[in-house]
């Protein structure tokens, strides 16, 4: 048993019986995982100003960062245990090494520091003390932004490591039970290794948190009250869910529709139509003219936007040809120049509608406009040209999916990117490996995903218009 494990008991139970008795071959190669990897590299090398080694000859040798170590022991109760720390930093102290001691050091993603990263501290100090011969009170969490390097400093108290090797115990007997059941908490499951894995199995129990806007809470609460799979939810009155959704308040009745609506349409894989809202009335009145289709691609951890990606669109229904898609780069987020260059593509044709699928792309592109010194009037002008098609589809209809991203309405209605497997993050996990090695394959496939993504975005825009006339 070993902390990389435990770290993913604490994440998802199922997760780890899988990552230890599961099938290997059905696991799924993930860019978050890769992208955590790349960026907790830099970071650790950056913090031992790159005196970073592996293994215990580097322990023996001082070096400032130690990586790429196991040390195993017995712990509680006669358990075989295995830590592979993530980092061991010198620090001054006394170890059988000399006039000096490791601590452990745990990278993190995002801003919070969670249960997950205290445990691998903890459970990682536990085991080290004996190996160094050396007390160790502290541990590190460490993440970096706009690329300066944040430092949390925990203390690794005896209530901390109780609670740790309490959760040790629990993750050693689950381990020796049969599968767990799918987490009620999908949310987190986008970045699992073995998303499609339990997305399958859910589909086929009809799991309540496949249905959009149920998470594990409102899924828990529906159990409670009766309602345990989709089939059952689908079957329910309007009337009686809504009384019984008292949490909603006001909106109850509201959610209650929605939820068996919602349920209906993933079990039938037919679409329902709800209303006909403003937007769609605006891209309806402007479907013969002129548009811009818009996406970016970012890497949120620096605030960096590196491309901007423009497909000009003469009339929806044309055939679009490739000089017609114009990628705007932003190669050193300094965007001075690229943001000259996006303020002219939009005003080369002043009235035409902006496609775009979400708000990130309408809060970049008027934050572009302020930093431009653009008058208010002109700020409002463009403000008021842009189309939101994630408003528009999830304001109109109730489509047979899980949720209402991009690629799982494009994907839905029968678009496919050109290149297999690609998402936003496998964008910026090519971005990262541009920037290391500056070779432009990674940019070109980089253009190639935003091309398909805005031409998606068309797609969307083209159903929507024919479901409309074909309805009316």
């Amino acid at each position: 048993m070993n902390n990389l494990y435990l770290k993913s008991f604490i994440r998802c139970k199922r997760k780890a019986w899988l990552d230890y008795q599961g099938n290997k071959s059905q696991k799924i190669w993930s860019p978050h995982q890769s992208i955590e990897i790349i960026n907790q590299y830099k970071t650790f090398y950056k913090l031992s100003d790159g005196d970073l080694y592996s293994g215990t000859k580097a322990c023996k040798k001082g070096s400032s960062g130690i990586i790429g170590l196991k040390v195993r022991s017995k712990v509680i109760n006669n358990i075989n245990a295995e830590i592979q720390p993530q980092l061991l930093k010198k620090v001054g102290g006394h170890s059988k090494w000399g006039e000096y001691k490791y601590i452990p050091v745990v990278y993190k993603l995002g801003h919070r520091t969670t249960k997950e990263h205290l445990f691998d501290l903890a459970f990682s100090s536990i085991l080290l003390e004996p190996f160094q011969e050396a007390k160790i009170e502290k541990g590190l969490v460490i993440s970096n932004f706009s690329n300066r390097i944040n430092i949390e400093k925990i203390d690794l108290n005896p209530g901390l490591r109780k609670k740790v090797m309490h959760t040790f115990l629990n993750l050693n007997e689950y381990l020796k039970r049969s599968i767990p059941d799918i987490t009620e908490d999908r949310k987190k499951c986008t970045i699992c290794s073995w998303q499609k894995f339990c997305d399958t199995e859910a589909k086929d129990n009809g799991y309540l948190t496949d249905i959009d806007g149920i998470g594990s809470k409102t899924a828990l609460f529906l159990q409670k009250n009766g309602i345990s799979n989709i089939k059952e939810l689908a079957a329910t009155k309007k009337i009686d869910l809504g009384k019984k959704l008292f949490q909603f308040k006001e909106q109850r009745f509201e959610k209650a529709s929605k939820f068996i609506k919602q349920s209906k349409a993933y079990l039938s894989g037919i679409p329902i139509q709800i209303l006909e809202n403003k937007n769609l009335s605006y891209l309806l009145k402007n479907k013969d003219s002129g548009f811009f289709i818009f996406d970016i691609e970012s890497n949120p951890d620096d605030k960096h936007d590196f491309l901007y990606g423009f497909l000009k669109v003469n009339s929806l229904f044309e055939n679009i040809e490739d000089d017609f898609y114009d990628p705007i780069l932003n190669l050193k987020n300094n965007a001075k120049k690229s943001n000259q260059e996006i303020i002219q593509k939009l005003f080369s044709q002043k009235y035409w509608p902006v496609l775009h699928y979400g708000e990130t792309e309408k809060i970049a592109i008027l934050n572009l406009a302020r930093q431009s010194d653009l008058d208010v009037k002109e700020i409002e002008i463009l403000n008021s040209r842009f189309i939101d098609l994630h408003l528009i589809v999830r304001g109109s209809w109730i489509l047979p999916i899980r949720n209402y991203s991009l690629k799982t309405v494009a994907n839905w209605i029968g678009f496919k990117w050109e290149q297999e497997n690609v998402s936003g993050s496998k964008a910026l996990y090519w971005w990262i490996q541009y920037k290391s090695t500056l070779n432009d394959i990674f940019l070109k496939k980089i253009i190639k995903y935003n091309r398909d993504d805005c031409l998606a975005t068309l797609q969307i825009a083209k159903w929507l218009i024919k479901k409309h006339e074909k309805v009316n």
